[in-house]
C-alpha cells in the first residue's frame, strides 16, 4: 500500500493551483467571447493604429482594475476593498463605454445612470458594512491562498462585465432608436427592484443593530415576504436594464442579453442563495421557529406572509 507524503501533498497543491489558473483562463475566455459578439455593429477605439472594439476594451479594463486592487489586498490579507472595487468597476465601465462611443443618445445616458446609481449605492453599503463588521467570513479560507484569492477577483471581473454586458452593448452600438414603451417599462422595473433592494438591506441592517437581536434571524418587513428580498430586487432591476437595452440590439449583439440570466443563475444557483441558505441552516436549522419561517416564506419571489 502506498503512503502519501510531502511529495504527494505538493502534487495536490500543484493540481489545485492549476485548476485555479484554469478557472481564471475560463473567465477571460467567456468575457472575450461575449465582448466580441456584442461588438458586432459596435463602436471601436483607435489605439496605436489599431481599431479595438470598445466593448472589448471594457472587458479588459474590468479585469485590469480587479487584478490591480487584488495585489495590495492579498499582501494586506484584506477583503475590505473587494465589494467597493466591484462597484467602482461597474461605474468605470459604464462611463468608459459612454465616452468612447460616438453619437450618444438618451437611451445610452439612461443606461449609464441606471448602472452608476445602483453601483454607487450598493458599493458604499457593502463597504461600510464590512468596515463595521471588521471582516467578511466568506474570505477567511480564501485570502491566504494566492491563486484562490486571485480567482475570486477574476470572477468578480467577469461578474461586472457580464452583468452589465447588455447595457454596455447598447451604449456602444452604432444603432440608435428613440425610446419606446418597453424602455419605459424597463426603467420602472429597475426603479421597483432598486427600491426593494434598498429597503431590504436597510431593514436587515437595522435589525442587526439592535443588541437584543444578536444571533437571531430577521422575519419582519420584506423578510416576512421573502427569505431573500434583496436578491429579488437585484434580479428585477437587471431585467429592467436589459429591457431598456434590448430594442437597439440585433444579430450577435443579442448574446449580451445573457446579462439578466447570468444574474439569476449566480444568485439562485451559485454564490448567492445557496451559500446563505446553507449558512442559515447550519446556524438555526435545529430551531423550530426557523423551520416554520422556511416553510411559510418563499425563498425568493415575495408573497404575503401566511397568518
Amino acid at each position: 500500500m502506498s503512503q502519501s507524503g510531502p511529495a504527494d501533498n505538493h502534487t495536490n497543491k500543484k493540481i489545485n493551483h492549476g485548476r485555479m489558473i484554469m478557472v481564471i483562463l475560463i473567465t477571460l475566455a467567456i468575457a472575450t467571447a461575449i465582448a466580441l459578439a456584442g461588438s458586432q455593429q459596435g463602436a471601436s477605439y483607435s489605439l496605436a493604429g489599431m481599431s479595438i472594439p470598445v466593448l472589448l476594451v471594457c472587458a479588459a479594463v474590468s479585469f485590469a482594475i480587479n487584478w490591480l486592487i487584488f495585489l495590495p489586498s492579498w499582501l494586506a490579507q484584506t477583503e475590505h476593498y473587494f465589494d467597493l472595487t466591484g462597484s467602482l468597476c461597474f461605474i468605470t465601465l459604464a462611463l468608459l463605454a459612454l465616452n468612447l462611443s460616438p453619437n450618444q443618445d438618451l437611451r445610452s445616458i439612461i443606461l449609464t445612470l441606471l448602472i452608476c446609481i445602483w453601483a454607487a449605492r450598493l458599493g458604499s453599503f457593502l463597504f461600510f458594512r464590512v468596515r463595521q463588521d471588521g471582516s467578511d467570513g466568506r474570505f477567511d479560507a480564501i485570502k491566504p491562498v494566492f491563486t484562490r484569492f486571485l480567482v475570486t477577483w477574476s470572477i468578480q471581473a467577469l461578474w461586472v462585465f457580464v452583468t452589465s454586458a447588455a447595457a454596455l452593448t447598447a451604449i456602444t452600438s452604432t444603432h440608435r432608436a428613440p425610446l419606446e414603451a418597453v424602455a419605459y417599462v424597463g426603467i420602472c422595473l429597475w426603479a421597483i427592484g432598486f427600491l426593494i433592494e434598498i429597503i431590504a438591506d436597510r431593514q436587515k441592517r437595522s435589525f442587526r443593530a439592535v443588541p437584543a437581536n444578536a444571533g437571531k434571524f430577521i422575519v419582519t418587513g420584506l423578510w416576512a415576504w421573502s427569505r431573500h428580498p434583496n436578491y429579488f430586487g437585484e434580479i428585477l432591476l437587471w431585467l429592467g436594464v436589459a429591457m431598456v437595452a434590448a430594442p437597439v440590439l440585433s444579430g450577435w449583439q443579442l448574446v449580451s442579453l445573457v446579462s439578466p440570466l447570468f444574474v439569476i443563475l449566480l444568485l439562485t444557483r451559485v454564490s448567492g442563495i445557496p451559500l446563505l441558505e446553507a449558512r442559515s441552516d447550519k446556524r438555526w436549522g435545529a430551531e423550530p421557529e426557523y423551520q416554520r419561517y422556511k416553510q411559510n416564506t418563499p425563498v425568493l419571489i415575495p408573497r404575503p406572509p401566511k397568518r
